[in-house]
């Protein structure tokens, strides 16, 4: 699903114009990098948490030379963990589709 997708669906929900939504979801997604930037926690009760995690460096191979190690650096990534609402309706079947 793309952003433009995703908010017709929230327009869907919400009973907004397609325009409104997608500037729901462009301000969503813009609090969410703005706050994870800052090293803070957003926890939506029932969604999931999304979070910052910092990544210790490590030793790795190189990809074109497989004798070759190399330093991968410490660096901070973005993490996202489903609440438990959120793995219980991803769980569900869902009427009409198929496990693949």
């Amino acid at each position: 699903m793309t952003k433009a997708e995703l908010a017709v669906e929230v327009a869907k929900s919400a009973d907004l114009t397609k325009a409104k939504a997608l500037t729901v979801v462009d301000a969503f997604f813009e609090a969410v990098k703005t706050i994870l930037a800052k090293g803070e926690k957003i926890q939506v009760v029932g969604f999931g948490t999304f979070e910052v995690k910092e990544r210790a460096p490590r030793k790795g191979r190189n990809p074109q030379k497989p004798a070759e190690t190399i330093d991968i650096p410490a660096k901070t990534v973005p993490l996202f963990r489903a609440g438990k609402a959120l793995k219980e309706a991803v769980n569900q079947p869902v009427k009409g589709k198929r496990k693949k």
